[in-house]
């Protein structure tokens, strides 16, 4: 019987000494990585702070240019100029470096552009359910932008691709997202 008890002894201080291990993840580092960017972005005079209508988060914009035309309805489908970018290291402030071992390393990921399309403005629904790349937060944006605005967007990861990213651009999950946007034209049917 003391055997039997010192085993079942043994056996819950394995569980209760596993249980207290707080090993960091690569995916949790790099959620909080990306939370701890969007926080100090979030607390920068230069932005203000836009409430999703999902009542999920908020996003972050800084107006680069401002327009003077109509705002898109949720329902609306817009023109858009965009650049869609994260960093692999929100730490290094450069896009672009030289490592220890002489190699370069590109620290700015974009993603998507228009740039990479001869400029032509992409076509899509404002509404996120009705679009692969337009998630919550830039839903968001455009639901506060007029057309010629051109803004810079910081999406929290939970308004972005959340916990799962987006395979087909390489996005890993809890990624937070910067879109520099241009509203070109509301789409009228």
């Amino acid at each position: 019987m003391k055997k039997q008890l010192s085993l079942i002894f043994s056996f819950c201080a394995i569980i209760l000494f596993a249980s207290c291990d707080k090993t960091e993840t690569f995916d949790d580092q790099w959620k909080n990585a990306n939370e701890a960017q969007f926080a100090k972005i979030a607390a920068d005079s230069r932005y203000t702070r836009i409430n999703s209508a999902s009542t999920a988060g908020y996003i972050m914009v800084k107006e680069i240019e401002p327009g003077d035309g109509e705002t898109p309805y949720f329902t609306d489908r817009v023109r858009v100029l965009y650049t869609g970018w994260f960093k692999t290291d929100w730490s290094e402030e450069r896009d672009t470096y030289t490592d220890d071992r002489g190699e370069t390393i590109i620290n700015k990921i974009i993603f998507d552009s228009t740039d990479n399309r001869n400029n032509i403005p992409s076509t899509f629904y404002v509404d996120p359910s009705r679009s692969n790349i337009v998630t919550d937060g830039l839903s968001t944006a455009l639901q506060h932008m007029q057309v010629g605005d051109k803004w810079e967007i910081w999406i929290p990861w939970n308004l972005g691709f959340g916990s799962s990213g987006y395979s087909a651009y390489r996005i890993e999950s809890y990624t937070t997202l910067v879109f520099e946007i241009e509203l070109v034209s509301i789409v009228k049917e």
